[in-house]
């Protein structure tokens, strides 16, 4: 492994970057799936139960609801590789160390950083941040270093973390007060040599071989003369032996050294020995988890270890296995193109799969599922959580079996019960028996599952979905969509799936109407009463009209029975009371009591009641309703009327003015809290400021209404009412903000106001200007100001608020509109597109709402649909739910086998999969198309038996479309353990694309889902009972959105097949196809480059004109124009050109270094972004004038690159739309359309974890300042790698020295979660830039408007 990039010095950094070209910014918009480990404990508080999945490169945290979904919390990149996860259980010797965690566990981490992690959560920072490392190793993956496995004491008193090979130690934890968790730290073989000396041992007390397992099996100190405390049990698998060893160690406790106690005899042990797991409540007992069997084994006596009980797993099963289950998803031939089933083993951390670690062909590839073994082994298990008389563990078999194992103890001693098997699925890598009954499995390459114990067996809860491994991917890039979207190939047979993939939260469509809704300019909806569970109205406000409708299993027009007035635009509306709705618009305020046409709880006459008030020859601006108060706002003049509601009969009220207030300054908007507050806790975040030296206190009495208000001035202000005392002048928060420029922004008007209460009262206003912003109440004394109230308003100085945060969400104003009528509730916030706003960060945190730009939107609670949100976009209603029960925003189409490729063809928006792995057919594999719309294969075309297809690509001949295939004829691996192409056949197949009309196209109707009872009237003005009007849909892969769990099975139904055009055969398999200039095939078949051409644009007619051959075999093929890309899968990307006079290939440019090649793409025609099976992607360009150019086989040049840490199988251009800020194009012209470029010529990337990254190229000066940046936030404590990783090292990793890496955004977008006071202490820490003191000068200090433009135009762009 190469080492990472070092720092040159002086200013030769800064002119390489430039000569290098462009540099880019990776960012992941998508987290791998593939669980690695998963661990259970009390790590928020000491009551929560939280689930932490640990996914080689993130940590994951979700709970489980009493409905059995799985629920995320959050996710975070760990700059690093996890090795093992382990929970440091709470215990009370820990008070005095720990006082600030009490009753909390502890996460604890062995990563490739060398280090042993100990990580707790923040609720600051929404993520798991460091409490202490402790130094093991050097960094690196060392099979002889401390860093592979855990295991921790029940009693949280001990840590043992062992090596691959040879070395395990053990760690005491500290019960006094200071830095360290750690207290003593005892090797095994010692450190120091010496300490051996007085040791008398056999050559069996010396670890030399491979660490299977370890555990402890001791609660309590051994009564031996020695006095052992802990003793932990090993399995060991040394050099030479057939069988697995089991050792016992144990640590003295006059010496505190770690020593050999005893061993189980090989001869005893049997079958080849896996794990073991100690019973929980039973001190001195162990499981031993064989092939075929597992062992009860007592520890009570050091010296003699006694088998207690051997418990058999061959029994056959009582359950009937389904067909779909018949073979398990063990046989792990990933990629068609070499990538070895040990590879993949080693990457998914595939320890359980014995059969396939046991091959002894490293590029074995396409051999097909094996037979199904005889023999069983436990690949996964877990105790019960809650402790009884006897100890249950869930256990899973390989075979998918699911069993449950009782531990009792019985006057004739200890004794264990198998039950049947409970229930039958794919095996799992991991399980979690939760708290209810729950049991949590994880698979290694599909969905996961979450099960109930009910009725003495297993009930299928939900699914945790899963989409490793991606095997390829199509980026659709079509004008016509709202949301970019990507197809990908996911999983293996009989997992296999096809997903469609979009980023930011997902949502479920429910309804949506034609386009018949113009002009709307404000939503509402109204409960009836106070208390009611679900909203009753929905009001519509026109330019010039208004439209109530009902809420329910359709919305009715009950506009004349509310009372409201059809004719006039309502600028506010709201329940006041119980059973008495306001509708405020421009020439006064009308108060109506529906009747029960409208509502049943309403008032038992024809019409309604209604009373109106009017202020004198002003019109109203802006209003808010409160319970039992109207405040209005009119203008020129600006007065403040406080209204009331004055009863005079069962069913007639009036509206009378309480008080008014003039005004200096007009007022943009007004907001009531939906609750009551706290006065005396709001009160006590009030730090008045004493004046004649008298006292102010509230008192409390529930008669003060406090509200919030923005200002032309522009400010935010706070203020109360009393009837008794007035208005009060609480606080005021100045709106002061500039660009990056240094220049104030415009328009910094208040669109929309809102006090939220999270812990503490804080205050966000969202500007005319597409900014959104964040007040706090200050910590200390607060600062005195004047007020531009009257002096009658009392003897108050306001409190200055304090500016968080502020982001930029786009050009329009920002519209705040709550989820729930609560403080706390989370917030969608409409600024061009919807985003959600996490309300519980510290910060302005929040995320992008999976749907398209919309003008308004309002909360809407119903029995069908308790939980949705109305959207206004493009003149039609559109009824959604977010998906907060949704942990990844993933639609599903289960699929028979596996898919392997999958392109998107435009032109009649379908979708073309390659399969292979098909069962119970006289073919293996086939090309199907596929409606994206409904999972109906339309056509397909079947592979001859023994054949499977390898690649294919479209390509378009004068007016037809082509399917272009490539095939393998020989079954078995098709790629030489040296990489040299197998002595093989394969087929160039061409089929024609006859355009077919999409299913959807053809109806009318597409419904969202079963909600489509939910019926919404047109726009016209009716009477009561308007007949409800049709839905329909017409977005490509919309459907998707709003799959169940479980997803949609593709129907075969009467499929027909594709036209073969052409077909040939070629010496070996043709792993890779590609169009090239219009009228030319680039084919390879083993190590050959062939050029065919279609002879007068005719598709009947291909030549082969030209072939070239290279070293090893060519795995991908891309072209730009006249240059051809060819990735060698050792030599790394070669650059061609082809000379048509001449029909020849020369070769241009060849990689500097050996690289695996797994995918390649051309950015232009001198540069090539390329991944490797290693885990790094890396930019390549040539460089003309680049000296030192020592021979023409290595001349590319590395621009950058980036180390991601999981094998990347799929590269793809990307084409993303992005719109930048009125400030952007009014500052900076240049700049923006450089941003512009690069997000059309970004790059997607896939992992075979399940990661999507994105590739963006960045100017050169956004690159130096977003370096510096990024480096200071590597060493910020809040934002360094938890796991302790050099970050520079880790990114650099597999790259020569002097190779830049690309800049990481999920480091830099850290700084966006940060308080502007924390970012203010980012930017000011040391410089960590190599450049040298004259380069440093030309750039001016970094500012925090700088930064935070770039960054969040970057977010919005990628999000």
């Amino acid at each position: 492994m190469a080492a990472g990039e070092k720092d040159s010095g002086g200013g030769s950094h800064h002119l390489s970057t430039q000569k290098r070209g462009a540099q880019y910014l990776a960012k992941y918009v998508f987290r791998g799936g593939a669980v690695i480990h998963a661990v259970q404990g009390h790590l928020r508080s000491p009551t929560s139960d939280d689930i932490v999945f640990g996914k080689e490169t993130s940590l994951e945290m979700v709970i489980v609801d009493e409905d059995g979904i799985v629920q995320s919390v959050c996710e975070q990149p760990v700059f690093g590789i996890i090795k093992d996860l382990a929970i440091l259980g709470w215990n009370d010797k820990f008070r005095q160390s720990r006082p600030q965690m009490i009753g909390k566990d502890l996460l604890v981490v062995l990563s490739d950083s060398g280090k042993l992690s100990f990580l707790a959560f923040s609720f600051e920072m929404h993520r798991f941040l460091v409490l202490n490392h402790i130094q093991l190793s050097k960094p690196g993956n060392s099979i002889h270093h401390l860093g592979r496995m855990l295991a921790v004491d029940p009693d949280g008193s001990f840590i043992a973390a062992s090596a691959y090979e040879d070395q395990f130690a053990l760690f005491s934890m500290s019960t006094h007060l200071g830095d360290s968790i750690v207290d003593e730290k005892m090797f095994y073989p010692p450190e120091n040599k010496d300490e051996t000396s007085s040791v008398k041992d056999t050559v069996k007390t010396n670890i030399c071989g491979t660490i299977w397992s370890i555990c402890f099996v001791s609660h309590g100190t051994d009564h031996s003369s020695k006095g052992f405390y802990p003793i932990m049990a090993t399995i060991m698998h040394r050099k030479g032996r057939l069988r697995n060893e089991l050792l016992l160690f144990g640590c003295t406790i006059e010496t505190r050294a770690i020593q050999f106690i005893s061993s189980y005899p090989e001869v005893e042990i049997g079958p080849l020995a896996l794990k073991l797991s100690a019973v929980p409540h039973l001190s001195g007992f162990a499981v031993v988890f064989r092939i075929d069997d597992a062992l009860l084994m007592n520890f009570r006596d050091p010296y003699c270890i006694q088998c207690a009980q051997r418990i058999n797993f061959g029994l056959p099963s009582v359950i009937e296995e389904p067909d779909f289950f018949h073979d398990s998803s063990r046989g792990m031939d990933i990629d068609d193109d070499g990538m070895s089933s040990v590879a993949v083993c080693a990457l998914l951390e595939l320890s359980d799969s014995v059969a396939a670690m046991a091959k002894d062909d490293p590029m074995s590839v396409d051999d097909g599922m094996e037979a199904a073994s005889t023999s069983k082994h436990v690949c996964a298990c877990c105790w019960e959580p809650v402790g009884t008389a006897s100890a249950n563990l869930v256990l899973c078999l390989d075979s998918g079996e699911l069993y449950i194992l009782e531990i009792h103890s019985t006057i004739e001693g200890i004794r264990s019960d198998l039950s049947e098997c409970l229930y039958r699925g794919l095996p799992c890598k991991e399980l979690l028996w939760l708290k209810g009954g729950f049991v949590m499995g994880l698979v290694e390459m599909g969905d996961g599952l979450v099960l109930k114990l009910q009725d003495g067996g297993l009930v299928y809860k939900s699914n945790i979905q899963n989409i490793a491994p991606i095997l390829d991917l199509a980026v659709v890039d079509d004008h016509d969509e709202k949301k970019d979207q990507m197809f990908s190939c996911c999983g293996m047979n009989p997992a296999g799936s096809l997903r469609v993939i979009r980023a930011g939260l997902s949502v479920d469509k429910l309804v949506k109407t034609p386009p018949v809704y113009e002009g709307i300019t404000g939503t509402w909806t109204l409960r009836m009463k106070r208390g009611d569970p679900y909203h009753s109205f929905l009001v519509l406000s026109f330019v010039e009209e208004t439209r109530v409708l009902s809420v329910g299993l359709s919305f009715c027009d009950v506009t004349d029975a509310t009372g409201f007035r059809p004719d006039v635009c309502t600028l506010a509306c709201g329940l006041v009371s119980d059973g008495l709705l306001v509708q405020i618009h421009r020439a006064g305020v009308r108060l109506s009591l529906p009747t029960t046409a409208a509502h049943v709880s309403g008032c038992p006459h024809l019409i309604p009641f209604c009373t109106s008030w009017c202020p004198d020859n002003v019109s109203i601006s802006s209003a808010a309703v409160g319970h039992n108060v109207i405040l209005i706002v009119t203008s020129n003049p600006c007065i403040l009327f406080v209204l009331g509601i004055r009863s005079l009969s069962a069913y007639q009220n009036e509206l009378y003015e309480i008080q008014h207030l003039s005004l200096q300054h007009e007022v943009s908007c007004i907001s009531i809290p939906e609750q009551e507050i706290n006065f005396e806790q709001l009160s006590s975040n009030f730090h008045f400021a004493k004046k004649d030296n008298q006292d102010t206190v509230f008192n409390g009495d529930g008669c003060h209404m406090t509200f919030v208000v923005g200002t032309h001035i522009p400010s935010v202000e706070v203020l109360s009412f009393s009837p008794d005392q007035g208005f009060k002048f609480l606080a005021t928060g100045a709106i002061s903000i500039d660009n990056a420029l240094g220049t104030p922004l415009s328009s910094c008007i208040p669109q929309d106001v809102r006090l939220v209460l999270v812990d503490k009262f804080y205050i966000l206003a969202g500007l005319r200007n597409g900014v959104l912003l964040r007040y706090e109440l200050p910590q200390a004394s607060v600062l005195s100001s004047s007020s531009y109230y009257p002096t009658k308003l009392g003897n108050f100085r306001s409190v200055q608020l304090e500016l968080i945060a502020f982001r930029r969400f786009g050009i329009a104003p920002v519209v705040l509109v709550p989820l729930q009528n609560s403080l706390n509730a989370d917030v969608v916030v409409l600024c061009e597109t919807p985003w959600l706003l996490h309300v519980a960060r510290h910060s302005i945190v929040y995320t992008s709402i999976s749907f398209q730009a919309a003008t308004h939107a309002t909360s809407v609670s119903s029995f069908d649909c308790p939980n949705g949100i109305l959207f206004v976009a493009e003149s039609s209603l559109h009824l959604l739910e977010l998906g907060h029960r949704k942990r990844l925003n993933v639609g599903k189409f289960s699929i028979e086998g596996t898919p392997r490729k999958v392109l998107y063809h435009k032109e009649s928006k379908t979708l073309l999969i390659l399969r292979t792995g098909l069962r119970d057919t006289s073919f293996s594999s086939d090309i199907c198309r596929v409606d994206p719309f409904n999972g109906v294969m339309i056509s397909k075309f079947s592979c001859e038996l023994g054949e499977t297809a390898k690649c294919m690509q479209i390509m378009r001949i004068g007016y037809q479309h082509l399917l272009v295939v490539g095939t393998s004829q020989c079954p078995g691996r098709t790629i030489m353990p040296n990489g040299e192409a197998e002595s093989t056949k394969g087929r160039l197949i061409i089929l024609n694309l006859d355009h077919t009309q999409n299913a959807s196209e053809s109806s009318s109707l597409t419904y969202y889902s079963n909600f489509s009872s939910l019926l919404i009237p047109s726009p016209s003005h009716e009477a009561v009972g308007h007949a409800a009007e049709k839905l329909s849909s017409t977005s490509v892969g919309s459907s998707p959105d709003d799959w169940s769990s479980d997803g949609i099975q593709i129907e075969e139904m009467e499929a027909g097949n594709f036209r073969v055009i052409y077909q040939n055969q070629l010496p070996g398999a043709v792993l890779a196809v590609c169009p090239f200039l219009n009228r030319y095939l680039l084919a390879s078949s083993g190590n050959i480059l062939n050029v065919f051409c279609f002879v007068t644009d005719n598709p009947l007619r291909l030549r082969k004109h030209s072939m070239t051959k290279t070293r090893f075999t060519i795995t991908c093929l891309n072209t730009c124009f006249t240059r051809i890309a060819v990735g060698d899968c050792r030599d790394g990307i070669l650059f061609y050109s082809y000379t048509d006079d001449l029909r020849k290939l020369e070769q241009l440019y060849a990689d500097p270094v050996q690289r695996l090649v797994a995918d390649c793409t051309l950015l232009d025609m001198d540069t090539a972004v390329v991944s490797d099976r290693r885990g790094s992607i890396s930019v390549l360009s040539n460089v003309d004038d680049l000296d030192g150019s020592e021979s023409p086989e290595k001349n590319l040049l590395v621009n950058c690159s980036y180390y991601m840490g999981e094998s990347v199988i799929s590269i793809r251009k990307g084409f993303f739309s992005y719109r930048p800020s009125l400030d952007d194009l009014l500052n900076d012209s240049d700049d923006t359309d450089i941003a512009c470029k690069s997000l059309s010529n970004s790059i997607v990337a896939s992992s075979l974890l399940g990661s999507v990254l994105l590739l963006v190229p960045i100017t050169s000066e956004e690159h130096y300042l977003l370096e510096t940046v990024q480096a200071r936030l590597a060493v910020y404590p809040l934002t360094a790698p938890v796991l302790g990783n050099d970050h520079k090292e880790f990114r650099g990793r597999l790259s020569k020295v002097g190779v830049p890496t690309m800049l990481d955004g999920d480091m830099l977008l850290q700084f966006l979660e940060l308080t502007r006071i924390q970012q203010e202490a980012v930017l000011s820490l040391p410089s960590f830039h190599s450049t040298n003191a004259s380069t440093s000068d030309s750039h001016p200090p970094l500012s925090v408007n700088q930064v935070v433009q770039i960054l969040e135009r970057i977010h919005h762009a990628l999000t």
